[in-house]
């Protein structure tokens, strides 16, 4: 058994999920996930939760794809990643992620990527999404309506 690090302030905040605002998205570990050795390479780990994120965005009738013919970005201006146990090929988890505030312009979200059965917590993250003009480069004041209303039915 490997002994558990502490948990560093600028992810405390990130505990095994308790609430029924997670939304959930399930992921297998494919060879093409994975270093020689099969285990999970740590840029999957991001990858999927991106993949999660865009997946909830979707499941609330706002479409990736949609924002970017508006002109509208969500780069990612922050990231937090706590690596707690290594996945291995074929092996299957799910990715809970929830949007925790909106600061401004900022955007944060919460994640969590743990085996099926929640015994084993594999990483824990937040990032940090700001809204961007795609003609101008540059920070949107204000979100799309579309965005704006469906965030808000995410953190009823």
């Amino acid at each position: 058994m490997q002994p558990e690090l502490e948990s560093t302030k600028a992810i405390a905040k990130s505990s095994q999920p308790t609430d029924a605002k997670w939304f959930e998205y399930l992921i297998r570990v494919q060879p093409h996930h994975t270093d020689y050795s099969g285990t999970v390479w740590h840029g999957s780990y991001i990858i999927w939760m991106e993949e999660a994120r865009v997946e909830c965005l979707r499941s609330l009738g706002v479409n990736f794809a949609d924002l970017v013919a508006l002109g509208c970005d969500l780069p990612v201006v922050e990231l937090t990643v706590r690596y707690h146990r290594s996945m291995q090929m074929g092996m299957e988890a799910v990715v809970k992620t929830r949007m925790s505030s909106i600061e401004g312009v900022r955007i944060n979200w919460d994640y969590c990527i743990q085996s099926l059965d929640e015994q084993e917590i594999y990483v824990t993250a937040q990032v940090t999404l700001v809204t961007v003009d795609r003609e101008k480069g540059k920070i949107m004041r204000q979100l799309p309506p579309s965005v704006k209303d469906a965030l808000i039915r995410l953190s009823v």
